[in-house]
């Protein structure tokens, strides 16, 4: 039903997120574009067939949305952490029917709202806040055509695995499997909320980007 389409690394400025990637991926990600309306911006780095890592910020050049920033940007407290250093924020998960998941799930779905960056153009819904146990579980998206990986170079760099900690787990993983997300992240009880993404960069070496 579901599977992974991509991880999300939250940065104040996309020059900081960038640093930060190529710091621990060696690699720089590439410019991605504008998210007209909703006050953010991204880059982008191919992880293989598939799958990408999003580097995303408030659009400097964008006037405040009407909305609050995708993925918490605007939240107090995330800002507050973005101070320290970029870090992993959420993941979003691909279906081709979206609008059939969300009739299912109701008003736990989120909102379906119709995004574009360039010529790519999306559909995309967002649970909603304090129901989605901290990001772990994940937006849904579901690409008009083709999707932003299929036009992203291959970096080498492989996501190996996603996993999650929270205080509820039974609660994460019963929305996960309401979702055809089962399998997608490995779970486990911790006393906070806590995504970790494992990584293999180009060279072998391994290295894990964390929430938190």
């Amino acid at each position: 039903m579901a599977e992974i389409d991509h991880i999300v690394l939250g940065a104040r400025s996309l020059e900081e997120g960038a640093a930060f990637v190529e710091r621990h991926l060696g690699i720089r990600p590439r410019p991605g574009g504008q998210h007209l309306g909703f006050g953010t911006h991204n880059m982008l780095l191919g992880l293989g067939r598939g799958v990408y890592l999003e580097v995303i910020a408030p659009d400097p050049a964008q006037p405040d949305p009407p909305r609050a920033r995708p993925f918490d940007l605007d939240d107090p407290a995330l800002r507050q952490a973005l101070e320290a250093e970029p870090r992993l924020i959420a993941w979003v998960a691909r279906t081709p029917v979206l609008e059939a998941v969300i009739a299912r799930l109701g008003h736990r779905g989120g909102e379906v709202v119709a995004m574009t960056r360039g010529d790519l153009s999306w559909r995309m819904a967002f649970p909603p806040q304090r129901q989605d146990m901290d990001n772990l579980i994940p937006a849904l998206i579901q690409w008009q055509g083709e999707g932003a990986s299929s036009r992203l170079p291959d970096s080498h760099a492989r996501l190996l695995q996603l996993e999650g900690e929270h205080p509820e787990v039974d609660a994460v993983r019963a929305a996960l499997a309401e979702r055809g997300l089962e399998e997608a992240l490995k779970l486990r009880p911790g006393p906070h909320a806590r995504l970790v993404a494992r990584l293999r960069r180009a060279d072998g070496v391994e290295v894990a980007l964390a929430s938190g």
